[in-house]
């Protein structure tokens, strides 16, 4: 059984030393700082502080890699520049570990949309899923298109293009799936992706 500090050490570290090799001064916070893994302030003259959640998953295979993602990686952001790095990390130390990086209202519409997919999936019969949105699970396959998008970190998360996949964007419409109350997505406009 994989040792859950130890992969999230190795996540907040990888990402903390990512950022420093593209401009960032990166602080690891504490434990129990909610939402927040890493501060940064970006070194050039613009200086723009960030704060990133990190969540991190080890793998044997990119397909069957996930992460889970209750009701605090679900929590509304709290201003425009709270974003997730995703990182996956291989069992096997050849492969190198893949990060995706996403501002935090497309991770919480990617697990709503994704659990509550699944969670009314048409065909199953009723009663035979019951877990709560709070036991939210999303593939890598998901965030895909953020793969290494360290510029979405120089965007703010209103003006940030949404990168999920298209069939999403269908979901998110639907009376089937939609998004949960308090989304940004559901109170202003659902954009175009």
């Amino acid at each position: 059984m994989a040792d859950t500090k130890q992969t999230k050490t190795i996540g907040e570290h990888l990402v903390a030393s990512e950022l420093a090799r593209r401009g960032w001064a990166p602080a690891l916070t504490r434990d129990g700082l909610e939402r927040t893994d890493i501060l940064a302030v970006h070194t050039g003259e613009d200086r723009r502080m960030i704060e990133v959640q990190v969540k991190t998953a080890r793998t044997h295979s990119w397909l069957q890699t996930n992460w889970p993602l209750g009701e605090k990686s679900q929590k509304h952001s709290a201003h425009e520049r709270e974003y997730f790095v995703m990182v996956a990390v291989p069992h096997d130390l050849e492969l190198a570990p893949r990060l995706f990086v996403l501002p935090r209202a497309h991770v919480a519409a990617a697990a709503w949309i994704a659990h509550m997919d699944w969670l009314t999936e048409e065909g199953v019969p009723a009663g035979k899923r019951n877990a709560p949105v709070s036991s939210s699970r999303v593939y890598l396959p998901t965030f895909e298109n953020y793969e290494n998008r360290w510029d979405l970190l120089f965007t703010d998360e209103g003006d940030a293009p949404v990168l999920l996949p298209p069939r999403y964007h269908e979901l998110a419409a639907s009376d089937r799936v939609g998004l949960p109350l308090g989304h940004r997505w559901r109170d202003d406009k659902l954009p175009a992706w």
